[in-house]
């Protein structure tokens, strides 16, 4: 028997000149406006801080985010708590 990998189960994170960010793995969004957004992914909370932020692409039913704008920092949490889910994930979820 063979372990298939889902896009669900991947985790990615592609940023391209600071102004362009791909993010797969990601279950909902938290928090977001243009300066910082907070996204759950499989791999825990991910705060993504910059200048100008903004969601191009949410495609949550394969986990997929693009964010452009001015990024400053990528920090990750470990845990993660399910019962404060965003928002959009709730809508999307």
């Amino acid at each position: 028997m063979g372990y298939e990998v889902t896009a669900s189960t991947i985790h990615h994170v592609s940023m391209e000149d600071r102004r362009s960010l791909m993010v797969s793995g990601v279950e909902g969004v938290d928090v977001f406006d243009d300066t910082h957004i907070v996204l759950t992914t499989i791999q825990g909370v991910l705060t993504i801080t910059g200048e100008g932020l903004r969601i191009e692409k949410l495609a949550l039913d394969g986990g997929d985010l693009k964010v452009e704008g001015k990024i400053d920092t990528l920090c990750y949490e470990d845990s993660v708590d399910r019962s404060a889910r965003g928002f959009l994930s709730r809508l999307f979820g």
